[in-house]
């Protein structure tokens, strides 16, 4: 059973490659905070419409004091083909070997159609400029997650 982050957890650090190859890292954004969410894969209709809601609230979030991060196991060609497709502005960031996702608790057995299996788990963190989990949120939907999460946003 992978581990789930809890509030109060340090968020593990990484360092992964963006839709342009180039090397984006936690601590990039230590001293503000971030939404760091992990989707299944790129250019499939859920992860699409989450990344839209993402994409067209990220005024909001600015406004409320975040930036946003997608990771998933993709790699660097498709989260280019996704990003341009989909107009996304902000880091889009291949774990094609699983590593951050097992990390944060992202990927491991879940339910897929009344079957158990193996698969990223999607799952939306809020990280405060201390770099700890503000909240942890698994097996989210992604359709409505991202209004949820407006909704809940720390004051």
């Amino acid at each position: 059973m992978t581990s789930r982050l809890e509030p109060g957890d340090t968020a593990p650090a990484f360092t992964l490659p963006d839709s342009e190859g180039k090397p984006v890292s936690l601590s990039d954004y230590l001293g503000k905070s971030v939404v760091v969410y992990f989707y299944p894969a790129a250019s499939t209709p859920g992860c699409t419409k989450q990344a839209c809601d993402f994409r067209d609230n990220l005024g909001v979030l600015a406004d409320s004091g975040y930036e946003v991060v997608g990771i998933s196991p993709d790699k660097q060609e498709k989260l280019a083909k996704f990003r341009d497709e989909e107009g996304l502005t902000f880091p889009l960031l291949g774990d094609p070997d699983k590593k951050v996702l097992v990390e944060w608790g992202a990927f491991g057995e879940k339910q897929n159609y009344g079957k158990t299996v193996q698969g990223v788990i999607r799952s939306t963190f809020l990280v405060g400029p201390d770099g700890k989990v503000v909240k942890a949120m698994y097996n989210v939907r992604a359709t409505g997650h991202v209004a949820k999460l407006l909704r809940e946003l720390p004051a």
